[in-house]
């Protein structure tokens, strides 16, 4: 899937997707949840020093609920939309992670991220959270990769991940349904260290657009 004829869309703007302009980061829109010690804010660049012992993950396989890790996020009640941000981390340590989030309530949430393993590879991968139990997909890439872009798109209360090298080619990594995303959400950007380290999250080159995941066309819905 391409994303050429790319539109930059203002912020504050949600369903008037005819008008082209720049994407200024308004501070009054975005929200923290768990605000970090460290951060920075301008018009076109957000960058996060991740806390120590951070993290975001329910109950699955592994038996805990973590739940610290700092989430910035804009609300909104459009059914048809896409967000794209480039990101780039300087990660180093073990689990050290930055992406995309859309975080509903701690048992309700979505993430797209590239997580450290070691200095061989990474893990490109999403996890999906429902009624607090997580669920994630993975793929290996290689540790040398340092930038990535993602663009997530919502379809009423379905959801999709996908990542870019370039900003302009984007290939799918997940597509979920969200149980409590039925109308007004939060979605945005976040970065963690789930062991003792810190690193620096770079995000930049934010749109918001008309949605850029295509209706299904094949076979018809059922009726219900």
């Amino acid at each position: 899937m391409s994303c050429s004829g790319k539109r930059k869309l203002r912020l504050d703007v949600r369903s008037d997707y005819e008008k082209e302009n720049p994407m200024t980061i308004n501070k009054e829109q975005w929200k923290w949840i768990r605000e970090p010690k460290n951060y920075s804010i301008t018009d076109d660049k957000i960058e996060i020093i991740t806390n120590p012992h951070t993290d975001l993950w329910q109950r699955t396989y592994y038996h805990f609920r973590n739940d610290n890790a700092p989430v910035l996020q804009i609300k909104t009640s459009e059914k048809f939309f896409s967000f794209i941000v480039k990101t780039e981390f300087e990660s180093k340590v073990r689990f050290d992670q930055c992406g995309i989030v859309m975080y509903l309530d701690s048992e309700n949430w979505l993430k797209g991220s590239i997580e450290y393993e070691n200095e061989k590879f990474q893990h490109l991968g999403s996890v999906v959270t429902n009624n607090g139990y997580s669920d994630w997909a993975t793929t290996r890439i290689d540790a040398k990769i340092k930038s990535i872009w993602y663009r997530f798109s919502r379809r009423l209360d379905d959801f999709c991940i996908e990542c870019s090298e370039d900003g302009i080619n984007f290939n799918q990594m997940r597509i979920c349904h969200i149980y409590k995303a039925n109308d007004e959400i939060q979605f945005g950007l976040y970065a963690c260290s789930p062991e003792d380290s810190s690193f620096k999250a770079t995000f930049t080159n934010m749109e918001i657009t008309e949605c850029k995941w295509p209706s299904h066309n094949g076979q018809a819905p059922d009726e219900e």
